[in-house]
This record gives structure tokens, sequence and C-alpha cells, in this order.
């Protein structure tokens, strides 16, 4: 109990390096489609995006994906931003507070879903992506 006296939330950068992380545990076909996506970590979303997406509180939001999906895709138009996808810390751990999971986990999760949707992929191809990246971290003994 003694170690979690002293224990403080995760920072923007503390998440940041999960994410990272998390990134860097997909398989490398998954990557390679993400070429050029900007992984970016905020507190909130802001009230353009909150409005956007129709949310009723500034927790309602764990991660979003923005830019052009490969299902969309085609060329970049010049002026274009790039892909990104933002990681939302204060939901994300008001989520992981309430649940049953691993910190990493729930970033891994939110992460291949704010990709996944927008390449295209079904929830079951993104359930096989996330199974995939969990064996390369928690290797069987």
């Amino acid at each position: 109990m003694s170690g979690w006296a002293d224990a403080k939330a995760p920072s923007l950068a503390e998440i940041e390096a999960l994410a990272d992380a998390a990134f860097a545990a997909l398989p490398d076909e998954f990557r390679r489609l993400c070429a050029g996506l900007r992984i970016h970590v905020d507190d909130f979303p802001d009230d353009e995006t909150l409005t956007e997406m129709g949310c009723e509180t500034e927790f309602d939001l764990l991660g979003l994906f923005r830019g052009v999906g490969l299902a969309q895709s085609g060329e970049v138009a010049t002026g274009q931003m790039p892909n990104a996808v933002w990681l939302y810390r204060r939901p994300l751990l008001d989520y992981w507070a309430e649940h049953d999971e691993t910190l990493g986990h729930l970033v891994t999760h939110v992460l291949v879903h704010e990709i996944g949707h927008h390449m295209g992929l079904s929830d079951d191809d993104m359930a096989a992506i996330e199974a995939a990246a969990e064996a390369i971290e928690t290797p069987e003994a």
C-alpha cells in the first residue's frame, strides 16, 4: 500500500510514452499503413471538437483520429495537415479508474480503434491487431 501513497496521476508525457510504446508493439504491416501519423496527447478535447462529436461532457471522448484515412485516401493535398490521433489524458484516466484493465491496455485499445476505423478496418480486424500487440508485450513463459 505504501507505493500508492506517493503516486501521482500519469502526466501528458507519460501517457504519450505509453502511446508510443503501444504503437511500437503493433504489427509491422499495421504501422507501415500509418506512415507519417502523429500521436498527440492533450488533457481534454477542445470545445470545437466536443461540439463536432456531439459530446455531452469533456469526459465523453477518449481519443480521436483526424486526417484522411486509407479508405478515403488518394493523394495528400497540398496544405493538408498530417494524419493524427489525439488521446485525451483526463478522460482516459477517468475511464481507467472505473474499469478493471491496465492503463497500457486502455491506451493501446483507444489508439488501435482511432487509427483502425479510419483505415476501414472492422472491429474484428482491430481485435486481432490488439491481440497480436499484447502477445508481443507479454510473451508466454
